[in-house]
């Protein structure tokens, strides 16, 4: 087993909570394993810290596990899963839902999101992907699926000296999954689809548009496959219009209406900047926009122009907004951090020229808690402003 020592005073903020040992903070490294394997870390004084996995390859030199001498074994997974599971059962999720959300959950670099009869997973960190057979026969016994599919296709896993991946890991997985989000049925591509497959992190945030929409005229801005605009059809809006760039995506958005019956939804191809642009020109205006974009920052090198995207569409949107409607505005990028999201906000409504009061201050689903002291898990702004 490797054992890390950390430079004195470098253990704060690991004590504090964060569960990421980073290489610059260790002092020594003695013993000998493989990488991913289990590492021991003690402080500076060489108290016990905590067990983690180790991978020299990554500026994360070690991701925390326990802060417990215990066993890192198979029933330790089996009980941090199942704990993770019962979390979710206990606050009502059933069907659709994240089962586990890495750190969040104490099991770094893994994420499980429940589809139905279906599992979606993400291995970004090597310590779980050299665990990931054990992971599957854990999911097959606690869940019994049809099957589950690996999404890790993600660039994250490039900073672990891991290539991007996907396939089936486990039975058979069709291209279309049909599930049900408040009370509403979706198509949803776990293969293909947005991130492990759907959005499941604005469950909540959709539902929440019953307060805003009946009976109102609402667009939708990168609709994705309509999560929002089937939530404002359901809560009575009188007409919805979705756009979104991706022809895949507004073709999802037919055929989920026609899925519920819905027919007040026209489904737009389009860039939602150069749009809104017509519609000003148009002199069209809606009572209710929903901004759910792309993060446009992703590195705290892109911040600046990320934080001028937000805004810039955010004012483009605000004009186009009838006194006495709302703008419900969405970020889920973890470096446009809380305090960054309202001064873009402030600034977006001064640029518009308009008047604005903030009815509520949103974050993500409460199956994608946050683990205090990882700020980095808490990437979802959600506000709701009132235009007046």
């Amino acid at each position: 087993m490797y054992i890390l020592t950390l430079k004195k005073g470098e253990e704060k903020r690991i004590l504090a909570g964060h569960p990421w040992v980073y290489a610059n903070e260790v002092l020594k490294i003695e013993g000998h394993d493989v990488q991913g394997s289990i590492a021991k870390v003690v402080g500076h004084d060489g108290r016990f810290i905590g067990y983690g996995f180790i991978n020299h390859k990554s500026k994360i030199i070690v991701r925390i596990l326990s802060r417990d001498e215990t066993p890192i074994d198979y029933d330790f997974f089996y009980e941090r899963i199942k704990n993770a599971d019962d979390y979710r059962l206990s606050l009502g999720y059933d069907n659709n839902y994240r089962v586990v959300f890495g750190e969040s959950d104490l099991l770094p670099g893994l994420i499980i999101d429940k589809y139905d009869a279906y599992l979606s997973v993400q291995f970004l960190a090597l310590g779980m992907d050299v665990r990931k057979d054990m992971i599957v026969d854990i999911l097959i016994d606690l869940f019994n699926p049809k099957g589950i599919y690996e999404r890790s296709d993600v660039s994250v896993r490039k900073k672990e000296g891991l290539e991007e991946i996907k396939g089936v890991l486990y039975g058979e997985v069709p291209p279309l999954i049909t599930i049900e989000e408040n009370g509403i049925k979706l198509e949803v591509d776990i293969i293909n689809g947005q991130k492990t497959g759907y959005f499941l992190d604005q469950k909540e945030n959709r539902d929440n548009l019953k307060n805003y929409v009946k009976g109102k005229k609402v667009l939708d801005c990168f609709s994705n496959v309509g999560g929002f605009s089937l939530c404002a059809s359901k809560y009575g809006a009188s007409e919805i219009t979705a756009l979104d760039v991706s022809e895949d995506a507004i073709k999802t958005v037919k055929r989920n209406a026609e899925l519920n019956g819905f027919t007040n939804i026209n489904a737009v191809q389009a860039d939602v900047f150069e749009q809104l642009r017509v519609y000003k020109k148009m002199r069209e205006k809606f009572d209710v926009i929903v901004l759910d974009p792309p993060a446009f920052t992703k590195s705290k090198d892109t911040v600046k122009a990320g934080y001028h995207g937000y805004r810039d569409i955010n004012m483009l949107a605000l004009k186009q907004i009838n006194k006495g409607g709302y703008l419900i505005t969405c970020s889920c990028s973890q470096h446009l951090t809380m305090n960054l999201f309202l001064d873009m906000i402030k600034e977006s409504v001064v640029a518009a020229g308009v008047n604005a009061q903030l009815v509520e201050l949103r974050t993500q689903g409460k199956d994608h808690a946050t683990l205090i002291g990882t700020d980095e898990a808490l990437y979802l702004k959600v506000a709701v402003l009132h235009i007046i």
